[in-house]
């Protein structure tokens, strides 16, 4: 028998869901394996007589051939010691196979201990064999497949593999030790036996050694202890190989060739021994067994739509892994999509190959590889790329549409209509917990289209079911499966079927009921359900769960909850005392670590089953999530890795905030709280401290374990005794200040029990099931639900009808035996436990109901929701789904029992006996008269058809216009075939009332007519029947299109105004009702005028009209929409006048003095048997738990216990039995926000306060505290406390009181360090009071005693010369900076010296003090003023002084300023020409280097090069463009920046600026090439030279010109041409000589060099002077005479 594969992941589950079945085969196996063993046993004991016989052979072999005495004893001895390390070897083997023992267990065992003399006790064992068998275990490779509780989760195949791989590795073992064996007992023998003995030894020991493999080959676990004791029986061998030698030596004399012979072959072996051993050694379990590893990973693929793609891994491991194909973490089924998925394995390869790619097949792919050893995944993502445009076809198949609702397509075409059907369907079931179940049924859709399926989904009390480990869905094209592989009690409720194809739907629904397992001990309680996590932290999870309907004869005492880390299988109990209260913190779990937990039920007689494990949850904060970081680890261990911040210390934390009791038992106390603010990034931790209410004696709770978290729950509490509870942080720094603490808790359970339900009315529905209804526990809170009994009368034995608690107070109990008589009761349950039973209700015999039924098979044609059976009670199984009037129409009402009144009023007649009075007479009977006033309602009226099918139809009509003076309990419908106009015999279409006014009748003819008639019932009797409605043919209705709402009905009606209700129509289309639209026209209006109210559809079931006309008839109707479109209107409701009808009262809202709201209504028509129903938005709200309504005479008010958001909403009155007396209220935000406002002013009136308690520094440092009340009579007090002491008048404190203005004013001169603290004004005025708090503590407190203190020396200083004004700075307009202060109070002695850097400032000026102010001025600002400026001023009467830092930050400021007014003064751009370019200037105040310039040509940024440069002469900012181009046309942008904003200059350079600038710079450019050009001498020729007669005169010169200029020469003016006597030459173009071979005084004269070229010319002078030596010194001497005469 091979386990289901959730046993096999979850080996923790199958230990405590084991069902009978699966023990007794268990039981078997291990008898089977026994017996295995005693042939196990048997086999070594052939073994060891083959020994024996085989020694006997040996010795008379001997002795035939003269051997000696000594060689045949060591032969005997050594086969003796070889047969029995083998027959030992066997044994442990055979004990651990049998025993389970794990490889572990065998390898520590030393079989060379078993030659002691002294046996090995077992140890001694207190628990029981199936205690033991239920111990834990590591995870392990099974002995057997499929039926050991302990199970891998490896297949059958991978077992047999792993058996044969263990064989294999035991024989090799065997045979490896044997050939030492073999060659010690040849070297023995070498001389003395034959090679046929030497064969016969060897065949004998071999057929031994191989039995015994056989027997290990067997299990896998095996090979280990094969190896090992393969390595003890060598090394017994080698022992006895060795003393057997010595002996030889010592009893025989041998020769030396011998000796030397036989010593070799001694160490031979020895060495052989060796090498095997050593070889044993290298075979451990981990090199023959590891886990898989993933050789190739799958790769990531993009495709196409409709392409096809292929994963492929390789992954190693021995056994061979077992790989799985995942597709968002959820296993791929290839029979679920035939040809959709191909997984191949070969030769290693393993590919998932995914035909015709869709979009949906977008996912992350996931490989998974396990076996024994472990599990390894590796992942891939697919991502489907779609052409714009294409269809997606994917979305007909069976998944979640991607279709819109309205699209249905076919291959041909757009389909009119689907018709889905169900056959075989499944019925009501039956099941046990552990079982297994399926349920199925067949889809048949009509028309059938190919490769087109429908969308099955399944439902569970309305929720969507999910493939799980618990349930599989199967899908085979048509026929679809729901199955369960272990049934739990969660598993019970209603089990929907949805099939949809395209546009069109249908379901079908059914019960499964999951009876208790049974217990293993007789008398136990059965076991809870449920098990959730409620909360998860560092420090607690709290656990919740479902008490279970079975108690096993005797009170539970209580609960134990267990828990098991996730990756093991081993649980603990968490609690040593059973709980009662069904929620429980579980503490001591590792932070990080995930948990699953189960819970066991408890009586006097024993525990009971456990129940089914939580889902895994985390021991980790929710706040912490985004501080985690995970990786990737085993499925089974859910390991979680916690990094936390790095630590900051130094800083203590402060108290924890919002300290308060969350939960409180009987059992425990959960606080929670917030962290500190002041934490620092150091983790903190807390400690709870508690004390008893009237002390103050706190005890520290959790002294050795910290809390991480900030909640806890403490245990060990008195039950019934006060508390008082506090936190502290504590880090590395140290142990924070304690919040705050709670108010005093008593333990106790705060929940208390829900009380009995009652009312418990049976009624009958089929043959096997019976409808019982109930009055709900009044003012339960936190209802779990109820649980329902069952108990054949007279038998006293009650059974369960249900095992998972359903909410609602209806429930259809299943299972019951036809013709019995039962008796029913029901209990609630909550968290506090189980109510008492309900008093038992009436035996009623099992049978189907007479026409009130319905058989299951019609139920799902009479449900709209997924959820199943609902009625408006609740529902027949309560669903977690809305519940839709259809269903409180046809399925709430079809088996409501008959009411009290009309079995009374009929004599107690029998039901046929009614059928009878209703067919024939139809009137009313003289029994049915009128009693105590009362009479028979009128008939009712106008009788539609709200739907019809294609065998009944759902009628609808108007309630008796007249009601006899009683409520109508009730109608009765009849019904006649028309055929060709003529009408048949009336029949009855119910025999129970029904109260609604529809009801549908079954069994009808398909297209056949028929007529309809009404009758109401009242208190009084039956009324006179309606009049006959038209012809209905009952066809199936196949419009789109919602059907007509019906039962409209207005109510306060106003003389503008009225409230129109409706419900929603029978027939809703093909999709669901979306909204309404509601139309009304003047009563005597034709059809053409009705006119819309609503443009947009509403929702509601109801309208309130206005902008009626006084006086006017009106008539209304309403229509219901659809996607489809508008449906046909309702019947109209009226004719009613707008009239507000005298005597007319309207509900008021009112606020007493202890600040209850209510609403409150009276009326002055009622009737005797009148009574006041309120609703909130036209729904009742009977048994609200948020409303209490109170009625006394001909007044009513409703109360409000806790108003709040969720009241919002209209509160209508309504009268019954009067002509439509009602009045509704309504509650918004605004209205809500008035009325708490109202409501906490009347329960705490208060002293309005215009002015809250505030403090403000008087001129001289005095502190006033002031606040103003609105107003204050005569008699108002004022308390003043100060840190809750109350201080009074005296020299410190002056008090005031104005009650005039109500101001209240207190005064302190000065304050003080002990004046820190807490300010409050307690005012009373009457009853009214009221509190203002001021708080002045740390840094609020001492900023307001620093002010205090500045004021009061600003008063001393200004008692003297002063600074009215500090100085500061400003920039001129020539940006100059100004440092300026104003002065006061200063005479004609008063002095003013300035100083910067502590050095005075000499100041040219004496200041006048002329209007207060004083200055100094700075021209040119720059870096070099940066510093500190001070000015002081004094005289005799003291000094004052003033600072200003123009550093850092500041002078950054400053410069900013004066960079600014620079930029400011900058003059416009102008164009300047010059022989390079054109020049754009502006000239500045003076330039700082602090003011960046930018330029820009046509909004982009100038780059700057060697023809465009910028620059800054003196005061001139210039662009300079040289070699101008019409691409330097444009806009020119200059950018001053002063470090915070830029300034802009702009100037055009194009048009006629650019053309005459243009025309300027080629005029200066072409005469700066003139002058660059022309002729000129460059250098060499003297102004004068002055040369002796007769010497030679040599002058060189360059000349430069381009074109090469010509030379000439002038003597005196006069043109000089070169001769003989003065040689004139110019060579190369730029060098001319002048040469005089001998001078002469006739050579003197001006000379003149001339030099021409086309662009001008030049003359360079110069002037010879010749002399005669003679003559000069006579001139020289002639001079010397006159000098000295002059003497």
């Amino acid at each position: 028998m091979s386990l289901p594969f959730y046993q096999k992941f979850h080996q923790h589950y199958d230990r405590s869901y084991r069902n009978k079945d699966l023990r007794t085969t268990m039981s078997q196996y291990h008898q089977e394996k026994k017996r295995s063993a005693i042939y196990t046993h048997g086999s070594t004991a052939y073994s060891s007589r083959s020994s024996a016989a085989h020694r006997q052979e040996s010795e008379a072999f001997s002795r035939a051939t003269s051997a000696s005495y000594q060689q045949q004893a060591s032969l005997a001895t050594q086969s003796a010691l070889a047969t029995a390390v083998s027959r030992k070897a066997a044994s442990a083997y055979d004990y651990g196979y049998s025993h389970g023992l794990t490889d572990s267990s065998l390898m520590l065992e030393d079989y060379s201990s078993g030659l002691s003399p002294q046996t090995k006790r077992a140890r001694k064992s207190l628990l029981s064999g199936e205690e033991k068998e239920n111990l834990p275990s590591d995870y392990m490779v099974p002995i057997f497949s499929g039926r050991q509780k302990h199970v891998s989760g490896i297949t059958d195949t991978e077992e047999e593999r792993i058996k044969e791989a263990a064989a294999y590795i035991a024989q090799r073992n065997l045979l490896a030790s044997e050939e030492g064996i073999i060659a010690s007992k040849q070297a023995t023998v070498s001389k003395q036996a034959t090679a046929s003995k030497q064969a016969t030894v060897s065949k004998q020991a071999t057929a031994s050694k191989q039995a015994t493999v056989s027997k290990q080959a067997t299990a896998s676990k095996q090979a280990t202890a094969s190896k090992q004791a393969t390595v003890s029986k060598q090394a017994t061998v080698s022992k006895q190989s060795t003393s057997t030698l010595h002996q030889e030596e010592v009893l025989e004399k041998k020769s030396r060739k011998v000796a030397i012979r036989e010593k070799a072959e001694q160490l031979s072996l020895r060495k052989t021994l060796e090498e095997t051993e050593a070889f044993h050694k290298k075979l451990n379990e981990d090199n023959l067994l590891h886990a898989p590893d993933f050789v190739i990973k799958p790769r990531s693929h993009t495709v196409w739509e409709k392409e096809n793609v292929i994963l492929h891994c390789s992954v190693s491991g021995w056994p061979e892994p077992r790989v799985t194909w995942y597709k968002n973490q959820v296993p791929i089924n290839v029979h679920a999509n035939p040809g959709k998925y191909v997984i191949e394995s070969r030769y290693g390869m393993h590919t998932l190959e995914i035909n015709a790619c869709d979009f949906e097949d977008t996912a992350q792919y996931r490989a998974s590889a396990m076996n024994v050893k472990g599990e390894f995944s590796a992942y891939a993502s697919v991502v489907v790329k779609r052409y714009k445009g294409e269809l997606d076809e994917t979305g007909f198949h069976a998944r979640v549409s991607t279709m819109p609702p309205s699209f249905a397509v076919t291959p041909y075409g757009y389909a009119s209509k689907f018709e889905i059907h169900f056959d075989e369907k499944f019925d009501v079931s039956f099941g046990r917990e552990g079982e297994t179940m399926s349920l199925g049924c067949r889809v048949v859709i009509t028309p059938e289209i190919k490769h087109f399926q429908p969308e099955i989904q399944w439902y569970r009390n309305g929720e969507l079911v999910s493939p799980s480990k618990w349930v599989q869905t199967h899908w085979s094209g048509d026929r679809a499966t729901l199955t369960f592989s272990h049934l739990n009690k969660e598993d019970e409720g209603l089990y929907t079927i949805h099939a949809r194809m395209g546009d069109y739907y249908e379901q079908y629904s059914a019960y499964v009921f999951v009876r208790d397992a049974d217990a293993e001990i007789e008398g136990a309680p059965a076991s809870p359900l449920d098990v959730v996590c409620l909360e998860a932290n560092k420090d607690y999870i709290i656990i919740s769960w479902k008490q279970p309907a079975v108690d096993g004869g005797s009170p539970i005492l209580g609960y134990f909850i267990d828990k098991c880390e996730v990756g093991t299988d081993s649980w603990s109990q968490c609690n040593d005392t059973p709980v009662k209260f069904a929620r429980f913190p579980v503490t001591g779990l590792i932070e990080g670590r995930s948990y699953i937990f189960r819970v066991r039920a408890v009586n006097k007689t024993g525990i009971g089953l456990p129940s089914r494990v939580s889902e895994p949850v985390a021991a980790l904060d929710p706040a912490e999530k985004a501080r985690l970081k995970s990786r990737p680890s085993a499925p089974w261990t859910g390991q979680i890795i916690v990094t936390e911040e790095e630590p900051t210390e130094g800083i203590i934390p402060g108290p924890p905030t919002d300290l308060s009791v969350t939960e409180a038992t009987r059992s425990y106390v959960v606080l929670s709280w917030k962290p500190p603010r002041q934490r620092g990034h150091e983790g903190i931790l807390y400690f709870v401290e508690k004390c008893d209410a009237e002390t103050e004696n706190w005890q520290r709770v959790n002294t050795e374990l910290p809390v991480k978290s900030p909640r806890f729950a403490l245990f060990d509490l008195a039950e019934g005794k006060s508390y008082r509870f506090r936190v502290r942080c504590s880090n590395s720094a140290g142990v924070g200040e304690p919040s705050e603490a709670t108010d005093v808790t008593v333990v106790g359970d705060k929940l208390d029990i829900p009380k009995a339900p009652g009312n418990v009315i049976p009624s009958r529905n089929t043959d096997t099931s019976v409808v019982v209804t109930w009055e709900e526990s009044k003012d339960a809170k936190e209802l779990v639900g109820y649980y329902i009994e069952s108990s054949v009368v007279g038998s006293g034995k009650w059974e369960p009808c249900n095992n998972n608690p359903v909410k609602g107070s209806r429930f259809t109990c299943h299972g019951l035996t036809t013709g019995q008589s039962y008796i029913f009761r029901v209990r609630a349950v909550n968290a506090a436990g189980l109510s008492e039973y309900s008093q038992n209700s009436e035996a009623i015999e099992v049978k189907a109901a007479i026409g009130g039924g319905v058989s299951p098979d019609m139920w799902p044609e009479l449900n709209d929701t997924p959820g199943g059976l609902t009625d408006s009670r609740g529902g027949m199984h309560e669903t977690s789904q809305p519940t839709f009037k259809k269903d409180a129409l046809l399925g709430s009402k079809l088996n409501k029992p008959s009411l009290p009144s009309s079995s009374h009023n009929l004599g107690q007649t029998e039901v046929s006996k009614v059928s009878e009075t209703v067919q024939e007479e139809l009137t009313p009977s003289p029994q049915t008269a009128a009693l105590k006033g009362k009479t028979a309602p009128s008939p009712p009226c106008d009788i539609t058809c709200l739907e019809s099918f294609h065998d009944s139809m759902v009628l609808g009509w108007k309630q008796p216009d007249k009601t006899g003076g009683a409520e109508i309990t009730g109608y009765y419908v009849n019904y006649r075939e028309v055929i060709d106009g003529v009408p048949g015999r009336w029949r009855e279409a119910n025999i129970k009332a029904v109260s609604d006014e529809a009801y549908k009748i079954s069994n009808l003819k398909e297209n056949m007519v028929y007529q309809f008639q009404v009758a109401a019932m009242n208190i009084a009797g039956l009324g006179v029947p309606s009049a006959v409605s038209e012809c209905f043919k009952c066809e199936e209705w196949t419009i789109a299109v919602p059907g007509p709402p019906h039962s409209l009905k207005y109510s306060e009606v106003r003389k503008t105004s009225l409230v129109l209700q409706w419900k929603p129509p029978i027939h809703s289309g093909r999709t669901p009702v979306t909204g309404y639209f509601v139309d009304m026209k003047e009563a005597s209006a034709k059809e053409d005028q009705w006119r819309g109210l609503n443009e947009a559809a509403i929702k509601n079931n109801y309208l309130r009209v206005q902008g009626l006309k006084e006086g006017e008839s009106y008539v209304f109707r309403v229509r219901a929409i659809n996607l489809t479109g508008v449906g046909k209107p309702s019947d109209l409701a009226g004719p009613v006048v707008a009239e507000t009808r005298p005597g007319t009262k309207e509900v008021v809202v009112s606020v007493d003095d202890d600040g209850i709201i209510s609403l409150n209504f009276e009326c002055d028509q009622m009737a005797p048997n009148s009574e006041f129903t309120w609703s909130k938005d036209y729904v009742s709200t009977e048994d609200s738990p948020r409303l209490e309504v109170e009625s006394k005479g001909n007044k009513t008010k409703m109360t409000f216990k806790d108003l709040g958001t969720e009241d919002l909403g209209i509160y209508s009155c309504d009268v019954t039995n009067t002509d439509g007396i009602a009045s509704s209220y309504l509650i918004d935000e605004e209205e809500l926000k008035r009325l708490l406002a109202l409501s906490q002013e009347h329960k705490f009136p208060t002293v309005p306060v215009k002015s809250e308690l505030a403090v403000e520094i008087l001129e001289k440092g005095q502190v006033r505290f002031w606040m103003q009340a609105e107003k204050l009579s005569g008699n108002a007090k004022v308390n003043y406390i100060f840190n809750d002491k109350e201080i009074f008048e005296g020299p410190k404190y002056k008090m005031h009181i104005d009650r005039n203005t109500g101001i209240i004013e207190m005064f302190m001169e000065k304050l003080q360090d002990e004046d820190e603290g807490t300010y409050t004004f307690q005012l009373q005025d009457g009853r009214a009071t009221g509190h203002s708090t001021l708080v002045l503590i740390g840094d609020v407190y001492k900023k307001l005693q620093k002010e205090a203190e500045f004021q009061r020396q600003e008063w001393i200083r200004k008692q003297g010369p002063h600074f009215a004004e500090y100085l500061s700075w400003e920039v001129t307009g020539e940006c100059n900076v100004l440092l300026k202060c104003k002065v006061a109070n200063i005479k004609k002695e008063t002095h003013i010296v300035w100083y910067k850097d502590e050095r005075e400032i000499s100041v040219d000026e004496k200041h006048d003090f002329k209007d207060g102010i004083c200055t100094l001025l700075i021209t040119e600002f720059s870096k070099k003023d940066a510093g500190i400026y001070e000015v002081i001023l004094k005289d005799d009467r003291g000094k004052d002084k003033s600072r200003l830092k123009l550093v850092d930050e500041a002078f950054k400021d400053l410069m900013s300023e004066v960079c600014k007014m620079i930029a400011l003064s900058a003059t416009d751009l102008k164009i300047q020409s010059t022989a390079e370019g054109i020049r754009l200037y502006s000239f500045v105040t003076y330039y700082l280097e602090d003011l960046k310039v930018n330029w820009s040509h046509n909004g982009t940024a100038i780059k700057y090069s060697e023809r465009v440069k910028t620059g800054v002469t003196g005061e001139q900012i210039w662009l300079q463009i040289n070699e101008p181009t019409p691409n330097d046309k444009g806009k020119y942008v200059m950018e001053l920046f002063d470090g915070k904003t830029g300034h802009q200059k702009t100037v055009d350079l194009s048009g006629q600026a650019y053309d005459e600038a243009f025309a300027e710079f080629q005029r200066l450019k072409q005469a700066a090439i003139a002058e660059k050009n022309r002729a000129r001498v460059v250098g060499g020729l003297p102004d004068v030279v002055t040369i002796q007669e007769g010497k030679a005169l040599n002058l060189t010169c360059i000349v430069w010109g381009d074109p090469t200029p010509e030379v000439s020469w002038l003597k005196n003016e006069r043109p000089l041409a070169s001769d003989d006597h003065c040689n004139l030459k110019f060579e190369a173009g730029k060098t001319a000589y002048f040469t005089i071979s001998g001078v002469s005084t006739a050579d003197s004269g001006k000379y003149g060099l001339v030099v021409k070229n086309k662009y001008g010319s030049e003359i360079s002078d110069f002037t010879v002077s010749v002399f005669i030596p003679e003559e000069e010194a006579r001139i020289a001497t002639a001079e010397a005479q006159k000098g000295s005469k002059s003497k």
